[in-house]
């Protein structure tokens, strides 16, 4: 083995594990995670405020938003409606959301109720995949869903991309914790309460 080789090989064995197991995302992922990434470039103001908006595919203002919306909005770039899908099942599957246990309710609400995510957490889980959750960054892939838990009562969600940390160790994360939407180091940085793939390979 020339000097070369051996140089070549020792680099390849030196990359980190998440770069050597990273599959290419498909089309469908990767306009997925564009449009959680572009999101990052808007000015948009965090306001958790009650909007009373349209239905199907309404929207509450561009300029405001929080996590729950970098997630909606995402996914109407692919052609998927939770804002439609979360209520069309809460409808006929009320008592299984946590909607009148959390915030008291005694029926459905299309202007809310995809914008709050232990909603979201039970959608996922009756229609996607729950994955487990674990500390290993390829368990993880771009187009997955993480919530977490922050301050042990606020419940947060984010979208995984195919971007990767500056050590190359783990998958940034798309989110609006407070600041707008940003591109963050974040997969580990709060105790993970659920793991998700939907309407994606």
């Amino acid at each position: 083995m020339t000097t070369i080789s051996r140089c070549l090989c020792l680099l390849l064995f030196s990359l980190p594990v998440s770069v050597l197991n990273a599959e290419t995302p498909s089309a469908k992922q990767k306009t997925f995670i564009a449009a959680a990434l572009a999101q990052t470039q808007d000015d948009i103001t965090y306001n958790g405020a009650y909007f009373k908006i349209s239905y199907p595919m309404g929207d509450i203002p561009q300029q405001y938003g929080v996590c729950t919306d970098v997630v909606i909005r995402a996914y109407r770039k692919i052609g998927v409606d939770l804002q439609e899908l979360v209520h069309k099942d809460m409808r006929e599957n009320f008592s299984l959301y946590p909607a009148k246990r959390n915030w008291g309710q005694t029926k459905t609400d299309t202007n809310i109720d995809h914008r709050r995510v232990p909603n979201l957490q039970t959608f996922f889980t009756r229609h996607g995949k729950k994955l487990p959750l674990t500390q290993v960054t390829i368990d993880y892939q771009p187009g997955d869903l993480v919530t977490w838990m922050l301050a042990n009562k606020l419940p947060h969600i984010g979208v995984v991309t195919d971007r990767l940390s500056a050590d190359g160790q783990r998958r940034l994360i798309v989110h609006n914790i407070g600041a707008g939407p940003q591109l963050e180091d974040v997969l580990f940085a709060y105790p993970i309460t659920g793991h998700y793939r939907y309407a994606l390979p």
